[in-house]
């Protein structure tokens, strides 16, 4: 197994395609039937019970918002606002908004470094405390979002996705969905993708009150937001043959081996030097043509 999380998202993406061209369909054929929970509830109640509680949230955390408005201008400058397209229920695309917490550095590809190279220290304790999450209760209201459900992925996710994982688009996505019970660990892409398809399954008044208490006591304990600030499981690329999720912190062999060939790299580290030569290339010439200018 090897990680790539220094790869450009592109050589991501491509390896994510030889994942999937081995073993997508294969899954498919042995994934479990998932049944999805429809009642009166889940069809009417859980919006009412949505607005009521965002609207709420949106007053309290209002001169929170404008603070954090404030430190954002002045950590990473303007936009203060960082929008992502991400895809909700019934797979239709909304706009997802929070507070800026990284820059917009790039490589010499035009693609954003990855986020441990552009979050500000700011931008961790934000993370850390959730605080840049506030402004979603705004999607709730809207409707594009729930208080409880399956987090909201990107858009480029889906294509990777086996069946039974993909019924989370079935439901709005979420602010957050924790498991019911607490776990001591951070969890897994296979540990949250399992329990999002358990929540689309159960969804009920009581679970969604249990669960909206637990996001309250993650929110102020202080291991477990430590966990999960730490935690970097890595971007999710696909499965394996069983149907157990690949990432880009431990991808197999033949994988990155593959990759490197088609690229004529005989090793991924050869490919990761290439990349940041190339990228620290680019930043000197960059000084050398603005000192010229200046």
């Amino acid at each position: 197994m090897q990680d790539i999380t220094r790869l450009s998202g592109t050589a991501k993406e491509e390896i994510a395609r030889y994942i999937k061209r081995d073993n997508l369909d294969a899954v498919n054929k042995i994934v479990k039937e998932v049944h999805v929970k429809n009642t009166f509830y889940t069809r009417y109640g859980k919006r009412l019970l949505d607005i009521l509680v965002s609207l709420v949230a949106l007053i309290i955390t209002l001169p929170i918002n404008l603070l954090l408005a404030i430190i954002t201008f002045f950590d990473v400058g303007q936009p203060i606002m960082f929008k992502q397209e991400r895809l909700g229920k019934d797979e239709k695309k909304f706009i997802m908004y929070k507070f800026r917490n990284m820059t917009n550095e790039t490589d010499v590809n035009g693609e954003l470094l990855s986020a441990e190279e552009r979050v500000t220290k700011w931008g961790r304790f934000a993370r850390k405390t959730s605080l840049d999450e506030l402004l979603n209760f705004w999607s709730v209201l809207k409707g594009d979002m729930s208080i409880v459900g399956p987090r909201a992925i990107g858009v480029s996710a889906v294509w990777k996705m086996s069946d039974r994982h993909k019924v989370i688009y079935t439901v709005l996505p979420g602010l957050e969905c924790p498991m019911l019970h607490r776990v001591d660990h951070a969890l897994s892409w296979q540990e949250r993708f399992d329990n999002y398809v358990w929540y689309v399954e159960n969804c009920s008044l009581w679970i969604d009150i249990c669960l909206m208490f637990r996001i309250v006591q993650l929110a102020f304990d202080k291991k477990s937001t430590a966990q999960r600030s730490k935690a970097c499981n890595g971007g999710f690329l696909g499965y394996d043959s069983e149907g157990k999720v690949i990432y880009t912190k431990k991808v197999p062999d033949k994988y990155v081996q593959e990759y490197c060939y088609n690229h004529g790299f005989v090793t991924l580290e050869d490919a990761l030097q290439e990349r940041g030569y190339t990228i620290l290339k680019t930043q000197m010439e960059e000084k050398k043509t603005g000192a010229v200018i200046a």
